[in-house]
């Protein structure tokens, strides 16, 4: 065993050692755990993860190196890698650069040599907290101090943090026109729209109802995105403003904005969703879909509670109308998706772009686009 050289302190005082691996920096934030075997790159760089440490569960990280095509945004958004086993390999086909020096050229910590496994298992027990990655030569009362001065997830909004300077439209020219809120979007949803054939413009999270709706806009789409939902009022009164006029989509916080727009409720999971083996039920088909999930809240049943006993569309009474259970988590049956009933609009709670997989559920933008042709 090689000599610590950094180590993972949460806020309850559980301490992880191992050896530093990418950046000479500090970083604290809310740790999670993601169990995608595959994607590191992409979920770095998922604005999803902002203000969150990511503890990756598969235990080597970093064997086919990065590229500039697994990009998910411009840059970093996570703070930190905690690892078990980091390689640092340029070697793969489609390598570009090394894993650990890529994470030394974006500024973001890293550490390896870390008990994963037993970091996760307290993770589930406890619930996701706020943690740090620090030098060895930093005492604990210094990490600490800076675990204190970090705000909770409860109640923050990170969607102004990600959310981009300006309006921007990709694929000129496509026959559907999405209008989409930018709380986050990852690079891939934008893709797989443009592939469909939309033309896809994306606006800052401060856009106003007045703004959207004077677009030619055939529908509104709400984004993925970090954050408490219940801390962005200014996107829920919005959105309010948008249901009922066109068509409106939301993926992941999207989802979660959307249903509180419509008058329902979310709350705080205990170490939420993240990764890329969710068995998800869509209750239209009966298909079991694989997914995958970067989320740390979710929307309340109907009866008030976190989750769904049976696998049927229960219905909910909104302030547009009727909605109805689309999608169900098989892991501890929250709700995955609703259904607008008395006006157009959807959600679903996790990514079903999925970039770099599974891709099970890339239907859902077919079924999308199908809709917003079908109501206009």
């Amino acid at each position: 065993m090689k000599p610590a050289t950094a180590y993972v302190l949460l806020e309850d005082g559980t301490r992880f050692d191992g050896e530093a691996c990418g950046a000479d920096a500090v970083a604290v934030g809310e740790v999670v755990f993601t169990t995608g075997m595959s994607g590191y790159q992409e979920s770095m760089t998922d604005a999803s993860f902002a203000g969150q440490l990511i503890t990756f569960t598969y235990p080597h990280i970093g064997n086919y190196g990065v590229s500039e095509r697994a990009m998910e945004s411009e840059r970093v958004w996570a703070r930190a890698a905690i690892m078990r086993e980091a390689v640092n390999r340029e070697d793969a086909p489609e390598a570009e650069r090394g894993w650990l020096d890529w994470l030394v050229d974006c500024g973001v910590p890293a550490i390896t040599g870390v008990d994963t496994r037993a970091l996760v298992r307290h993770i589930r027990d406890a619930g996701a907290m706020k943690g740090g990655v620090f030098p060895a030569a930093m005492g604990e009362d210094d990490a600490r101090a800076l675990l204190a001065a970090e705000p909770s997830m409860v109640g923050r909004d990170l969607a102004r943090e990600v959310t981009p300077k300006q309006a921007t439209t990709h694929g000129y020219g496509g026959d559907v026109r999405i209008h989409a809120i930018d709380t986050g979007i990852k690079s891939s949803i934008v893709r797989h729209l443009v592939q469909r054939g939309a033309e896809v413009t994306l606006h800052p999270c401060s856009v106003s109802a007045e703004e959207l709706l004077a677009t030619d806009a055939h529908a509104f789409f709400l984004a993925n995105g970090p954050g408490d939902p219940a801390a962005l009022d200014h996107v829920v009164a919005t959105t309010r403003e948008l249901v009922g006029k066109k068509p409106v989509w939301g993926i992941c916080l999207g989802h979660q904005l959307l249903c509180r727009a419509v008058g329902l409720q979310t709350y705080k999971l205990p170490f939420g969703h993240h990764g890329g083996n969710h068995p998800v039920k869509d209750l239209t088909t009966g298909t079991i879909e694989i997914t995958s999930q970067n989320h740390g809240f979710a929307v309340q049943a109907p009866d008030g509670t976190g989750t769904i006993a049976a696998d049927e569309p229960v219905r909910w009474s909104t302030d547009f109308g009727e909605a109805a259970l689309s999608h169900i988590n098989l892991y501890d049956r929250t709700v995955e998706g609703l259904t607008l009933l008395d006006v157009p609009g959807g959600t679903v709670q996790y990514h079903p772009e999925a970039g770099p997989g599974p891709h099970d559920s890339l239907y859902l933008f077919d079924r999308f686009i199908a809709q917003i042709k079908a109501a206009s």
